[in-house]
């Protein structure tokens, strides 16, 4: 009897000892994982990284060179939109729980805001002297009576159009005459003034469509040369105004971003800019890119953009539905912007744009 009772004791004992080592070894295996967890700021190294590589790329965006493909002048044109990423980002920090990721993101943060945040404040100021007004109204424009009348409703006192076609010019001419009794016009661009035009000529711009001539309408194709130039008479005297529609561009597998004909017509037209003997000058057109592309060096060295300077937003303008980069451009050199606008759209692709000037 005294046998069986020790032997239970015995098993009672070890029992206790195994209850007693079962919670020791589960913590001391959870400390284990807990000391060899990545700490917050390694985890998402490759978040960081991505923050890191996105903040150098939007700051040395000059850098990326041209010789592939375009691809500088590609992403330059396109810069705005990377801002995008970094919200993205900022998501996937979060969720990895990453500080390093975090602290990564103020880099392109910094760099973005650096570049546009400018951009986002309203930099209008009421009153100017004078309203000028530029719109491609589109070769296949279905409705060239309602677009001349909303651009005559404006209340431009300077309106240029581009890509105007045999076929839709005496409309625009018939609709646009009693807003606007002075007009030129030089193939498929022209320029409809409230004040009193002069010297007025072509400007050359080296026009060459290359492989895009059989994609472009007949009219537009005529035209050789789609840039002009004009004094308008003002209160306050001379006023040189530049219109021009550049060269399209396209994005394709064997060229990459081909902008050769708009690069040489940019350069031209900032040759002429430059022999310019008029100290106030206005170029208003479809440029066909966005003033970040090293393409309008030329152009940008001499003048400042009226939507930069003055303007509340982006001022996206193409495609027409849903615009998501500014092509349509107000230069102005030797005044001041007071306001730059958007107008609603028109049957064409673009949305017109409007600024209004002082001296």
């Amino acid at each position: 009897m005294t046998q069986v009772d020790t032997a239970e004791t015995g098993q009672g004992d070890t029992g206790r000892r195994d209850a007693g080592s079962g919670p020791w070894r589960a913590g001391l295996r959870r400390a284990i994982r807990i000391g060899s967890r990545p700490g917050p700021w390694q985890r998402g190294l490759v978040l960081a990284a991505l923050a890191l590589l996105l903040g150098l790329f939007m700051l040395l965006h000059a850098q990326i060179p041209n010789r592939i493909g375009n691809l500088g002048s590609l992403m330059e044109t396109l810069l705005p939109w990377f801002g995008l990423s970094i919200p993205v980002l900022l998501a996937g920090a979060l969720w990895r729980r990453s500080a390093s990721a975090v602290a990564a993101l103020l880099l392109p943060v910094v760099v973005w805001l650096n570049l546009f945040g400018g951009l986002l404040d309203d930099k209008s100021h009421p009153g100017s002297d004078l309203t000028v007004a530029s719109h491609n109204v589109g070769a296949g424009n279905p409705d060239p009576t309602g677009t001349a009348r909303t651009l005559a409703a404006s209340g431009a006192d300077v309106l240029a159009l581009q890509e105007l076609t045999q076929q839709a010019l005496p409309t625009y001419e018939k609709e646009l005459a009693k807003a606007y009794p002075h007009h030129t016009v030089q193939a498929t661009v022209g320029l409809w003034s409230k004040l009193p035009l002069s010297g007025t000529r072509p400007v050359d711009i080296k026009m060459d469509y290359g492989p895009l001539a059989d994609t472009k309408p007949i009219d537009t194709r005529m035209a050789d040369n789609r840039a002009l130039r004009t004094t308008v008479a003002t209160d306050h005297g001379p006023l040189a105004v530049y219109v021009a529609h550049l060269g399209s561009v396209r994005v394709n597998p064997r060229a990459g971003f081909w902008t050769a004909h708009r690069d040489r017509g940019a350069q031209a037209l900032g040759k002429a800019i430059a022999a310019e003997r008029n100290d106030r000058v206005v170029l208003l057109g479809d440029l066909n890119g966005t003033m970040n592309d090293r393409a309008f060096d030329d152009i940008t060295s001499q003048m400042r953009s009226a939507q930069d300077t003055a303007g509340d937003g982006f001022g996206f303008s193409w495609p027409a539905r849903f615009p998501v980069v500014r092509i349509d451009q107000i230069m102005v050199r030797g005044i001041e912007p007071e306001s730059a606008w958007v107008l609603p759209s028109t049957g064409s692709d673009h949305r017109p744009v409007a600024a209004g000037i002082s001296w």
